[in-house]
């Protein structure tokens, strides 16, 4: 009933290698992190009671579906995402539309297809799930109700991301407009709390319990928190029910939603499929006659008069036509609808307590590095798919022009997601939310305040040029499209949740020296994992150290704000981490560029890796 795309994905997705690796690297994560919680919750020191292990078989259940539910939920909107873009970016999808395929058989074998092997990976984590249920704590049908409230997460946000990418043309448009929606609209459910202050309260149906039924039934967070902690209520603990029943209960809701939601977005990609593309013809060569040496713009295809190119040729593309799509303000109109949502609750809802300005620095500040990695990564991919890349052979165009037309493009085109972050580092500055000091020590708190600006300003502008040369490095070193769009956001994406997950469990144990070993053992997997993504291909020992350097940094750098001072209530002195982390990351931007710029060569096939 899929259609022969899906079947293809589901007859060569068991011989890649990859698909393999994935999921070893996957359950070994998971496991590393069961470890962690064992530690962190029991240790060594003493037998375990039964007692003690149903505790951490429940805790160890909710920390890991809460992490599995932020992957599926990027990472499936991600990968539908790309997996049509890429077509598209290689005039592929056109030869579908060309065929005898029906339009479910081309959107939902894609759909499917591209979900296939996060569905591999969620099945693998059920007996792991399994064996937790038999440490006691865990019930059936709780770890069902789990099961559904992720796979369904993973079926909309997949159907979100391929119909904005048979929407958009161009990929960096599909990746952005997806991580955006998905932001924006969990944004938008959570804002539904306000909704009693703009309407008024008097209305049955703006009632603080149904607008928590529609947020529990609309966000998959609630929704599952709601599975991992229900609650009992009066009815049913009258009638004898179960708590494990009433969390099965809780999921059906969302799972309907999502369900509905999937069948609604699908619908709309496959009656718009042949309407969205193909999204424009070609311009074709016009004939012309007269033409000469002293009259060279008749033979312009376009009408009008031939417009100037600029000394570097690829910076001129880059700024002055339009290489990322016709409308390029869909974008960035999201990204500033999701900025004044997120900074309007940062900054006037939320109380102001200690370590505020996370609440808003660092959602815009991860938001704006994967719309950055975006923007960079497709810069090269768009390119090679569309062969224009393949130009550059017959070119005399140097490494420094190429690499640093397409650096200061891509720092002109996300120009709008590097200035918030910083303009919103400003404003906290002002407040006085930027350090937190003693009792009797408020005179140093406009320096401190200050301090901690000029280290914010520049760490981020450094994490943003190393997130811009990521992007064009995974690029250049990868013939796979989807393959180098995934690596470079993820990343981004592990280099923040992941280290911010560890982090969480630090300070809700806060004893370090119990999960030393654990720690050990995420660093070491963050190294093999940056490793592969920055020198797998070709080793280099500069690389070899960055891989090494920034997941230590980053680590370190947390650590040293969250604890640099325990029990004193005020910051750590913020020049410390800022030169361990701008120095790696710095390091790591270098160790990036000039291997760049020597193998310009060698990555637009003008010459051969071999012999050297």
């Amino acid at each position: 009933m899929l259609g022969p795309i899906f079947i293809r994905e589901w007859l060569t997705l068991p011989r890649r290698p990859r698909h393999y690796l994935t999921r070893a690297f996957y359950l070994g994560a998971l496991w590393v992190l069961l470890l962690t919680i064992w530690q962190t919750s029991i240790g060594w020191e003493y037998r375990a009671t039964l007692g003690d292990l149903a505790h951490f078989g429940l805790s160890s259940f909710r920390v890991l579906s809460f992490v599995q539910l932020t992957l599926l939920l990027f990472f499936s909107a991600l990968s539908a995402a790309s997996t049509v873009s890429q077509e598209k970016d290689r005039r592929t999808f056109l030869l579908l539309l060309l065929t005898d395929l029906h339009n479910y058989e081309i959107v939902l074998g894609k759909l499917l297809g591209s979900l296939l092997h996060i569905g591999l990976l969620l099945l693998g984590s059920i007996p792991l799930f399994g064996l937790m249920m038999m440490l006691g704590g865990i019930d059936p049908p709780q770890v069902l109700a789990t099961f559904l409230v992720l796979s369904t997460t993973a079926l909309a946000a997949g159907s979100l991301g391929s119909l904005v990418a048979l929407w958009r043309e161009k990929t960096f448009q599909a990746l952005a407009m997806t991580v955006l929606f998905l932001v924006l609209y969990l944004c938008v459910v959570q804002a539904l709390s306000l909704a009693p202050l703009l309407f008024g309260a008097s209305a049955s149906f703006l009632s603080a319990e149904t607008i928590q039924g529609w947020q529990n039934a609309l966000n998959p967070f609630l929704a599952l928190g709601e599975v991992l902690y229900p609650a009992m209520t009066e009815k049913s603990l009258t009638d004898g029910g179960h708590w494990d029943i009433e969390a099965l209960t809780a999921a059906i809701p969302f799972c309907l939603a999502m369900t509905g939601l999937s069948i609604l977005l699908n619908g709309w990609g496959i009656w718009k499929l042949r309407v969205w593309n193909p999204s424009g013809e070609p311009i074709m060569q016009r004939e012309v006659v007269g033409v000469t040496a002293d009259n060279p713009d008749r033979i312009h295809a376009a009408p009008g008069k031939a417009r100037p190119v600029w000394a570097n040729p690829i910076l001129w593309r880059e700024i002055a036509t339009r290489a990322y799509g016709r409308r390029p303000l869909l974008v960035k109109t999201a990204y500033f609808v999701v900025l004044a949502l997120v900074s309007y609750y940062a900054l006037f809802v939320s109380e102001r307590q200690s370590w505020v300005a996370a609440y808003g620095l660092v959602p815009i500040g991860i938001l704006s590095l994967l719309l950055i990695s975006a923007q960079a990564v497709t810069s090269i991919t768009s390119e090679r798919d569309l062969g224009s890349l393949d130009l550059l052979v017959i070119t005399d165009l140097a490494p420094k022009e190429f690499i640093f037309g397409k650096v200061f493009g891509i720092l002109y085109n996300t120009k709008e997601y590097i200035l918030p972050p910083l303009i919103l580092i400003v404003v906290y500055a002002v407040r006085g939310d930027l350090a937190t000091l003693p009792r009797g020590h408020e005179a140093g708190a406009a320096w401190k305040n200050m301090e901690g600006a000029i280290a914010l300003t520049v760490t981020l502008l450094i994490l943003m040029s190393f997130t811009v040369m990521l992007g064009i490095h995974v690029a250049l070193r990868s013939d796979n499209s989807r393959l180098a769009a995934i690596n470079a956001l993820g990343t981004v994406f592990f280099l923040s949740i992941g280290t911010g997950v560890c982090i969480y469990l630090i300070v809700i144990n806060g004893r370090f020296e119990y999960q030393w070993l654990s720690f050990a053992g995420f660093i070491v997997a963050g190294i093999g994992g940056l490793w592969w993504v920055l020198s797998a291909e070709r080793p280099s020992a500069a690389l070899n150290l960055a891989s090494a350097l920034l997941p230590i940094a980053v680590f370190y750098s947390i650590t040293n704000v969250l604890i640099g001072k325990p029990g004193t209530g005020e910051s750590t002195d913020p020049l410390v981490p800022m030169i361990v982390t701008g120095g790696a990351f710095g390091f790591a931007l270098i160790a990036m560029a000039i291997p760049l710029m020597s193998e310009f060569d060698v990555a637009i096939g003008r010459s051969s890796a071999i012999g050297e």
